[in-house]
């Protein structure tokens, strides 16, 4: 009965890995989609988002059988509470995804991103498809001790995000105000991206050690 439960644990794991690598899939190709004016990518992206929301709501249903059959304790139950609660962030960070498509979509044919803010753009796209993709190993792994380093990650997004916003709130900004706008909200949903995971990361460690972490994010 035992060996079958923790197979079933193993299976939850599983499903929040393939919502990492989903997220990070999504984050990498709305970038792409942004940095390069592709609609059709922007498009994708979009669509495809409802992949994420699917993988959310089968791996709640999931954890809820979990907890209805097996009256699970301690370490056990709290894997399950935080299935629950990293599925949601996940699919969060889907949705800030298609967020950053839909502004590449709204701008086209025309570039989101002025030149000046391409470097800082694509370091922070970089910077939150390697976080998710971080969790997703570190999932597969089961290696507990490696969630704290998302943090450190999380700054090179955080240190962009007050760049651009710096950048765009300057008197000599040559774009207009609605770039400016468009670009305080692809920064936010970047920051906000990488928030999540370091949410994420933050409760699966709690998960496994029981130890709750010094830095929260919300």
């Amino acid at each position: 009965m035992r060996e079958s439960f923790h197979e079933e644990l193993n299976r939850l794991s599983a499903q929040l890995g393939l919502m990492c690598a989903l997220a990070a899939d999504a984050i990498r190709r709305a970038s792409r989609s942004l940095l390069t004016a592709d609609l059709d990518l922007a498009e994708q992206v979009i669509a495809t988002d409802a992949e994420i929301d699917w993988a959310r709501a089968d791996c709640e249903s999931h954890a809820q059988a979990l907890l209805a059959l097996q009256a699970p304790k301690a370490h056990d139950l709290r894997t399950i509470l935080a299935a629950i609660y990293c599925a949601e962030r996940l699919e969060r960070m889907g949705d800030l995804a298609a967020h950053i498509a839909g502004i590449a979509r709204f701008a086209h044919p025309h570039h989101a991103v002025p030149a000046q803010l391409e470097y800082g753009f694509a370091e922070m796209a970089d910077a939150a498809a390697g976080m998710a993709d971080r969790l997703a190993e570190l999932i597969e792994r089961q290696c507990p001790c490696g969630f704290a380093d998302l943090a450190d990650i999380d700054q090179t997004i955080d240190t962009m995000h007050a760049h651009v916003l710096t950048v765009i709130t300057s008197d000599q900004w040559p774009h207009g105000v609605q770039t400016a706008i468009n670009l305080a909200l692809l920064a936010r949903f970047y920051e906000r991206f990488g928030d999540h995971a370091v949410a994420v990361a933050n409760r699966l460690g709690f998960a496994a050690t029981g130890e709750l972490p010094f830095h929260t994010h919300t």
